[in-house]
């Protein structure tokens, strides 16, 4: 840990980047962008994905992130992958497990760019024979 006490780690998913701190703490608690986590993500389902890698270790930090870019979607995976780097960071033992969940992996899909002559990414006109 840092001498500012905490352990800070980036974490991308598409063009979602996040910067997630963790501290040590007796409760687990996340802030996003100054609101809960609960406040912040829409759907349950996105909570629970970036409290994913804490509940798999069963730690508890109080962590708290900026996310920028991307949907709300992508800003959880941004942040679980964030708070994954953060906690290898802080404890090095702890890497196998959240390697095996894919927790460490950058997931790099992200929209392939349209080309000219074509309507879209690789859709071609309609072929016509006369």
């Amino acid at each position: 840990m840092a001498k500012n006490g905490y352990t800070e780690a980036v974490g991308r998913r598409k063009t979602a980047s996040a910067r997630v701190r963790i501290t040590e703490a007796k409760n687990a608690s996340m802030m996003v962008n100054g609101k809960t986590a609960e406040e912040y993500f829409p759907l349950e389902q996105m909570v629970k994905t970036a409290f994913s890698p804490m509940q798999t270790l069963g730690a508890t930090y109080a962590v708290t992130a900026k996310v920028q870019g991307g949907g709300h979607k992508a800003q959880a995976d941004a942040v679980r992958h964030g708070l994954s780097r953060a906690i290898i960071a802080l404890v090095p033992e702890q890497r196998k497990d959240l390697k095996v969940k894919g927790f460490l992996k950058r997931d790099p899909r992200a929209k392939e760019r349209k080309k000219f002559g074509l309507k879209g990414a690789r859709r071609a006109p309609q072929w016509s024979k006369r």
